[in-house]
């Protein structure tokens, strides 16, 4: 069954959040991850979004998710997210 990681972002540093976009590609295909949603317009049509970034990744399990994750490649550049924005980030499991 399909993943999805869902992250809401407020970009603080866009010095910082660029260079992490620049390294972020490989991790993700090491792990079959592909962007389904990468930060386009959003309109809010209920309730509150707290961030003005979405992003939505698709991987073909959890497993591989949670692998992308914590693989070594992208727990090398996560710092960079981490101090250039803040926000809300999911797994969530797709429908079959």
């Amino acid at each position: 069954m399909k993943a999805y990681g869902i992250f809401q972002e407020t970009v603080k540093d866009e010095a910082m959040f660029a260079e992490y976009r620049k390294h972020v590609l490989p991790t993700l295909a090491a792990h079959s991850g592909k962007f389904v949603v990468r930060g386009g317009a959003l309109s809010i049509i209920e309730g509150e979004w707290p961030h003005p970034r979405l992003v939505i990744i698709e991987f073909p399990s959890r497993a591989a998710a949670e692998s992308w994750y914590r693989s070594p490649e992208y727990q090398a550049i996560l710092p960079l997210r981490l101090k250039s924005a803040v926000g809300n980030a999911v797994f969530v499991d797709g429908v079959e």
